[in-house]
């Protein structure tokens, strides 16, 4: 596989340094990409990124991830108008590590194989560096000129900010461009990827290889931020970041993220964030042209998403929970499904606290949902809607709305769906 080929023909390509695909062609190539520690879990923001490497090792290629601890307690400047808060380095370990195990999901961290993945921080190179050292050792090779010069810089120092840049910032890229030559010099990478905003910091690290060892042979390649057909942000929803952790992104909400993508989008995801052969995905795109309501290309997205991140399990689960509201199993599907997934799919309806020693004691269903919890505004009309087969607990018909509510009704332990017509629901909470 070529790799430079392989991620042209994707849409991940925004800048190739001259003679990387020459370096990539005649020899396995250690090639780093950078990622930002500030949380314990990755974000789809960072996958353009993971599957690069995904990609590179797949080539023949040995791939790293670096953590930033040291340049994750300063903060990248770039497309940044205000300084990050810093970390300590408790949390950055922590941090290192729940990345490494996400990591593990798209690389081969573990085999014997020459192009095994390595996990690398850049805290453990930096931490004992004195600054008089650094500015002697790498701050003489670079002058600043050169870095004033940087997009980055540039757009900082002249935009509405009046805090302007601090010291800290401005040496960021300095501190970039001694982990590509620390990596050159103690791993041989002589590639390092990033987004199309890292391209300054990138391109000052293989000047400072140049200046500091007189190599020539390193190389930089960076992919375009990844945005949504109508230029909104990818990646965030109005409950914010999607997250890979499933403690703060359930795997149902990642799912249905994926599915419900645009056309447009879809056909576009479906290279960057799969590993899905060009004629597979071009007979998909066919397919989704022939027949736009069948969503195939969403549908395949999600899936192989889902399942690379999460579990084909929980893809599964996703998949039954999406169908909870037309499904004639949905009464048994609720049963089964976990409460974060059943409070996803129930989320922004009404919901009411009720007392569970009300619901062990045998209330009748009108009490409870006419006294205890104001689902209807009267007996009268909860009969009436009963009457006609309109009224359901838990997805299932009930026609006597005197009936005593039972505890085999409670979802998880806790909950009652109630349903007044075809797509009013209200959810109760016993406590």
């Amino acid at each position: 596989m070529n790799f430079i080929e392989e991620l042209t023909w994707r849409g991940m390509i925004h800048s190739v340094m001259p003679g990387t695909e020459e370096q990539l062609n005649k020899e396995m190539t250690t090639a780093y990409l950078g990622i930002d520690p500030t949380a314990d879990s990755l974000h789809i923001g960072h996958l353009v990124g993971v599957m690069m490497l995904k990609h590179l090792q797949r080539a023949g290629h040995k791939p790293i991830a670096l953590v930033g601890g040291a340049t994750g307690m300063i903060g990248d400047p770039s497309m940044k108008s205000q300084e990050r808060k810093l970390i300590d380095e408790e949390t950055l370990r922590h941090n290192q590590e729940a990345i490494k195990r996400q990591l593990a999901r798209f690389l081969d961290f573990d085999s014997d194989a020459p192009n095994a993945a390595e996990l690398v921080n850049n805290y453990d190179w930096m931490k004992n560096f004195s600054f008089l050292e650094f500015i002697r050792d790498i701050g003489k090779h670079i002058t600043v000129n050169y870095m004033m010069a940087k997009d980055s810089v540039k757009k900082r120092l002249s935009g509405e900010s009046r805090e302007g840049m601090s010291f800290t910032e401005f040496s960021y890229q300095l501190l970039q461009g001694y982990d590509f030559l620390h990596l050159y010099q103690t791993r041989g990478c002589r590639l390092q990827l990033g987004g199309s905003d890292q391209w300054g910091n990138m391109t000052t690290g293989t000047e400072l290889i140049r200046r500091k060892t007189g190599e020539e042979n390193v190389f930089a390649i960076t992919c375009p931020l990844i945005t949504k057909a109508d230029g909104g942000k990818f990646g965030k929803t109005e409950s914010g970041n999607v997250w890979l952790d499933p403690r703060y992104t359930s795997p149902y909400k990642f799912y249905q993220f994926w599915l419900n993508v645009s056309d447009a989008d879809a056909e576009k995801y479906i290279k960057i964030f799969t590993s899905l052969p060009k004629e597979e995905i071009d007979e998909l795109v066919a397919q989704q042209a022939a027949d736009p309501g069948q969503r195939p290309l969403q549908k395949r997205l999600a899936r192989e998403i889902t399942i690379m991140v999460h579990s084909e399990d929980d893809y599964n689960a996703a998949v039954e929970a999406s169908s909870i509201l037309f499904s004639n199993k949905a009464g048994e599907i609720l049963h089964r499904i976990d409460e974060d997934t059943l409070l996803a799919v129930f989320e922004g309806v009404p919901t009411f606290e009720v007392n569970l020693s009300d619901i062990e004691a045998g209330v009748k269903i009108a009490d409870l949902l006419v006294d205890l919890a104001p689902v209807f505004p009267s007996k009268g009309e909860l009969r009436k809607l009963a009457q006609g087969g309109g009224f359901a607990i838990n997805k299932e018909k009930v026609s006597d709305p005197y009936a005593p509510v039972s505890t085999d009704m409670l979802l998880n332990g806790k909950y009652i769906l109630v349903q007044k017509g075809k797509k009013n629901y209200n959810l109760l909470i016993a406590k």
